[in-house]
């Protein structure tokens, strides 16, 4: 921070609030909130915007409400306003966000003794904000703070300017005039990666699965294939990744740890992830042209029902992890579609039951940490902390039932042509018991905090025997 102070403490310091006050954008966040309410306001959207902004945002503020205190607040920037207020400042909030946003805030940090907002047939942002500043205190007669190209007219007529966080026009009008500066947490690397989750690739490692199952991995055209289907389902996750991040925003920040999300803390911003999201999504199509019309058919399923997942079914109660299990299998049914190969009945029938069980972890891990009440709905869940019994021993009885599956296709032809010592994989039963149950005490014993799936393609234990019966079918076909 720039620690250069004028002799202008006895003016008023207005204060911007999207960006400035909070690392966050209320009108975006609030069209989120809305479409989750009901996904069909997507329609009526563009219809308040060709009315005005200031329109927009007053129907918008109608419906939603936000929770204040969860939003992410500048820290160090508050703490200077609070300090500013103790030394007998007059602080004002003037923002472009609705009323009752800008109220709401007020109200809860308590430091402003006046609030000027967007009015429904006034978006007070830019000119319109510096004239209202000027009217109201005369030309030089404020300090103001703000964060982007927009707050570049209200710096121009304020006495002083502090810039707060700034994007490049900002950034540029700072270092021309040495104004005060409150630098905001920059995004790296780590960062983006957290926003695509990275980690949730392994998940789509399932797309080879099949290949190798058949033997037919080394073919080059297949592995090339499986390789492209394997990008596409990763672009494709990372997509629904962001916008399920963006419906959930709210609920992330009352999360203990998905309160770090970049979205949630405000590091990344909504257009620059909805730009990415896009770019994914383009990413996907481009692929796919590539691949045989089955696979596109079978990430097109997958696309619009993680939508579904994202909008609408992950608060159904088991919907949710039915449509979970089905979403894993289609990632197997991509990489047969990808590599050209025949569909497998016994595939598909053990994958739905081996995800089951995994789904069904992840809800029950959610309901052990739960705070609310037994009667009370996990938020965001269609389950109650009550469930948690039912919850664990369907889980359970899925993982049985994925062995018995694995069980009877041992016992089949399939594996006769396949294998030269069917005999050998055998031991695959117990091995896939083991890596499920083993997941199900330690989710009992309250030590799984991770996807179960990615738990299982780092855990040093699930790799360990996932080697060994890699190595038994291997000598079960040369042999």
């Amino acid at each position: 921070m720039n620690l250069r102070v004028q002799n202008s403490t006895q003016l008023p310091l207005v204060v911007d609030l999207d960006g400035t006050l909070i690392s966050a954008d209320l009108l975006w966040e609030s069209v989120f909130m809305l479409i989750k309410q009901n996904p069909l306001y997507l329609f009526v959207l563009p219809i308040w915007l060709w009315r005005g902004k200031a329109h927009l945002k007053t129907e918008i503020a109608a419906r939603v409400t936000i929770d204040a205190q969860g939003l992410p607040y500048r820290e160090d920037f508050l703490a200077f306003l609070q300090a500013e207020k103790a030394n007998g400042r007059e602080i004002v909030l003037v923002t472009a966000a609705a009323e009752p946003f800008a109220q709401a805030i007020a109200a809860h940090i308590g430091l402003f003794d006046a609030v000027y907002s967007s009015s429904a047939d006034t978006n007070l942002a830019a000119h319109r904000k510096a004239l209202l500043l000027t009217e109201t205190y005369g030309p030089k007669g404020f300090d103001y703070a703000g964060n982007d190209r927009a707050d570049i007219p209200v710096f121009e007529v304020a006495n002083r300017a502090i810039v707060v966080a700034p994007d490049g026009a900002a950034d540029k009008f700072q270092r021309q005039t040495n104004s005060q500066r409150f630098d905001g947490s920059a995004a790296t690397w780590k960062t983006y990666a957290k926003m695509l989750r990275v980690h949730q690739w392994l998940k789509n490692l399932l797309v080879f699965v099949p290949a190798v199952l058949a033997h037919e991995i080394f073919e080059p055209t297949v592995f090339l294939t499986s390789l492209a289907g394997f990008v596409a389902f990763c672009a494709a996750a990372s997509s629904f990744y962001i916008i399920n991040d963006l419906l959930d925003l709210p609920l992330d920040r009352r999360h203990p740890t998905k309160r770090n999300r970049p979205f949630a803390n405000g590091i990344v911003s909504i257009p620059f992830g909805l730009t990415v999201s896009a770019a994914l999504l383009a990413i996907v199509v481009g692929i796919s042209f590539f691949l045989p019309p089955l696979f596109a058919a079978v990430i097109g399923i997958y696309v619009l029902t993680t939508a579904a997942y994202s909008f609408a079914i992950k608060r159904m109660l088991l919907i949710d992890v039915l449509c979970l299990a089905g979403l894993y299998s289609l990632r197997l049914l991509a990489g047969k579609a990808a590599a050209n190969l025949p569909p497998s009945f016994w595939l598909i029938a053990f994958g739905l039951f081996f995800f089951l069980s995994l789904a069904l972890v992840k809800r029950y891990v959610e309901l052990q940490s739960s705070k609310v009440d037994d009667r009370d709905r996990v938020a965001g869940r269609g389950y109650r902390p009550e469930d948690l019994q039912i919850v664990g021993q369907s889980g359970l009885s899925a993982a049985f039932a994925a062995a018995l599956v694995l069980s009877l296709y041992i016992q089949s032809e399939v594996v006769s042509d396949l294998y030269s010592e069917p005999w050998l994989i055998w031991p695959l039963v117990p091995i896939v018991l083991y890596i499920n149950v083993r997941i199900w005490i330690l989710a009992h014993r309250r030590e799984m905090h991770e996807d179960p799936v990615v738990f299982i393609a780092t855990d040093w234990r699930s790799q360990l025997v996932v080697g060994f019966g890699a190595l038994l079918m291997l000598v079960g076909t040369v042999m």
